[in-house]
């Protein structure tokens, strides 16, 4: 079997296809035949710096993957062979409050990723898949669009006629538009990519603000939204794009923070100001992600994918995750 795998902290160009064995899945551990494998920002960061993850080497990189059951250990009820299923990201996080040894359980980062042709996993660790995606589209769902559902349906507690405002094109803002449009609220996204506006309002975007012309670009959201802000911020950017965020969102409302791709200082007194809920969203539970599947499911939705790259093409597409010009997700498929 083959996997790729970080074995330095030179970043991508340093990524090595490697032959590996997959052993034969023990008590409640499932065998799975990677179909597919999207990428997250994460991952990139992951194979850029893994020293700041003491990771040890080698370490097959990647949370998210689709593919079907090869074997199944004794006890495990749950799937059998040829079951359609897709990874948790956390593969001890069943349901409530995350916890340490959630946060420890982390595929790609803590324990060994799914960038491979199979990989043994716990039972508790995949869910199945709807029936009307491939694995491609289903490979997209254990990170970005299950981190998107969360912000929006758990921490966001999202309303029929609620506003949200999405930060930007990438998976997670083009789930939450989705799952926005799902739950009959409307949003607001901000690109400084009038192509990717048009694409975002085609797909039921209410309103749309291109930050390059309108840097101040909160004040716009105040201009669409009466003055007042809107209910719910999925706010990707981090500390460089939080405090207009804040600005941007009314009083009692909450910000879904996820992102840390931008550095930067915070003023913490608006938040208090307006009784904003500062959420902190790492991806969710493997509750979260069966409740997302029923409605993704019930609905027919199907996840943007931007490009599709062949198993022994996966350096380019991390180069193309680390080019940020893609909308939606990239996938490496098996």
């Amino acid at each position: 079997m083959r996997a790729w795998q970080i074995v330095s902290d030179q970043g991508i160009d340093a990524l090595a296809l490697a032959e590996v064995g997959v052993p034969e899945p023990g008590p409640f551990e499932v065998k799975l035949r990677v179909r597919a494998s999207s990428l997250n920002y994460r991952d990139l960061m992951t194979v850029q710096d893994p020293v700041a993850r003491n990771l040890p080497y080698p370490r097959i990189p990647n949370s998210d993957a689709a593919g079907e059951v090869l074997a199944v250990g004794e006890g495990v009820t749950r799937f059998k062979v040829g079951s359609r299923v897709a990874t948790c990201f956390f593969q001890h996080w069943d349901d409530g409050p995350c916890t340490p040894a959630a946060m420890a359980s982390a595929s790609g980062g803590a324990l060994d990723g799914v960038l491979a042709e199979a990989v043994k996993l716990p039972e508790r660790a995949l869910v199945s898949i709807p029936d009307h995606l491939d694995y491609a589209e289903a490979a997209t769902l254990p990170c970005a669009a299950l981190t998107a559902w969360n912000a929006l349906m758990e921490a966001g507690d999202l309303k029929p006629g609620s506003t949200v405002l999405l930060l930007g094109t990438g998976g997670v803002s083009i789930f939450a538009l989705q799952f926005a449009k799902l739950a009959g609220a409307r949003a607001i996204v901000i690109s400084k990519d009038d192509g990717k506006l048009d694409r975002v309002r085609a797909m039921g975007a209410w309103q749309t603000i291109n930050y390059r012309q309108h840097p101040e670009w909160h004040e716009e959201v105040l201009k669409l939204t009466g003055g007042e802000g809107v209910d719910l911020t999925v706010e990707v950017g981090g500390a460089g794009t939080l405090q207009r965020s804040i600005q941007a969102t009314r009083v009692a409302g909450t910000i879904a923070l996820i992102g840390i791709l931008t550095g930067g200082t915070i003023d913490p007194v608006p938040i208090m100001r307006k009784s904003i809920r500062l959420q902190g969203i790492y991806v969710g539970s493997r509750r979260m992600f069966q409740d997302m599947n029923r409605a993704i499911a019930s609905h027919g939705l199907h996840p943007v994918i931007h490009e599709r790259f062949a198993f022994t093409d996966a350096k380019a597409a991390f180069q193309a995750l680390a080019a940020a010009r893609h909308f939606g997700k990239l996938v490496v498929t098996l």
